[in-house]
């Protein structure tokens, strides 16, 4: 679907900037690197719509950067007044500027800066329907950004990312959630603190593993559910694998001895979640 199209807000309350050398535009750009997202916190989101979602689910804007010269629409304007009375800073760049911070020539018209949000492995109190993904050293950024946006289409209660995981916050992370990174809760813990949260689960700790004789589909799934899937190459380490009340296996009848992690994902949530639909 095509973006709404801009109009540019108030010309008192913008900075403009068309120097490719402005310390502000470096430190926008800078957060392409995942070092300076974990120094500054911040990240950055590509395009109106998700902008606009960012805002809708109350994420305050830090900087809005858009292209000067663009015409029609009541939506940027409407960003600019929130940023600002926020006490964001709203940037209008040349076209090359925003070419540079988008790293490539033909960029989204908005981009936005945002806070990063974390929530602790201790502050997670499942709900009696709820269901969580944990996901153990994912490597790719396009799976984690597919999984966040299917847990969110599942009515999933939030992501916990267990030891060297991929950032939830790079921008091609951010750019697979299509959005749902602004709506699923991210949790972040070690071994550790995985651990000591599975040890207190009142649900069922469910783990895909090769090994596993039990098939997904025939598998009861005792509410609170937990979700754990390793990293693409290697699955669950062992140790979390232990940590599981039940490990499942998906069959399949081709010569691949495979999926891809996202879609794996995907397979077990809805199957949980037909689970919920279908128990009392």
């Amino acid at each position: 679907m095509a973006e709404p199209r801009l109009r540019p807000p108030d010309p008192g309350a913008v900075r403009r900037i068309t120097s490719l050398t402005n310390p502000v535009v470096k430190g926008v750009r800078g957060l392409w690197l995942a070092k300076n997202r974990r120094a500054s916190g911040l990240f950055l989101a590509e395009g109106l719509k998700l902008v606009m979602d960012a805002v809708e689910f109350g994420w305050p804007l830090r900087r809005l950067v858009f292209a000067t010269g663009r015409d029609g629409g009541e939506h940027l304007d409407e960003l600019a007044s929130g940023c600002r009375k926020g006490g964001g800073e709203v940037l209008e760049v040349s076209e090359a500027v925003l070419a540079k911070i988008a790293r490539r020539d033909n960029p989204q018209t908005v981009i936005g800066v945002f806070e990063q949000r974390f929530r602790p492995a201790e502050s997670i109190e499942p709900a009696r329907d709820s269901t969580w993904i944990a996901l153990e050293e994912v490597r790719d950024p396009g799976n984690l950004g597919t999984i966040i946006r299917t847990g969110d289409a599942v009515g999933a209660a939030g992501v916990i990312l267990v030891g060297d995981t991929v950032d939830p916050y790079s921008v091609e992370t951010v750019r697979a959630t299509m959005g749902s990174v602004f709506h699923v809760p991210l949790v972040r813990a070690d071994h550790a603190g995985f651990a000591q949260l599975a040890a207190a689960w009142p649900g069922s700790i469910v783990g895909t593993h090769l090994a596993a004789v039990d098939d997904y589909r025939q598998t009861l799934y005792r509410r609170p559910t937990l979700l754990v899937m390793g990293a693409e190459r290697s699955g669950l380490g062992e140790p979390t694998a232990a940590l599981c009340s039940d490990l499942v296996r998906i069959p399949m009848d081709g010569a691949a001895d495979s999926l891809n992690l996202a879609v794996a994902t995907a397979l077990m949530l809805f199957e949980i979640r037909r689970d919920e639909l279908r128990l009392p």
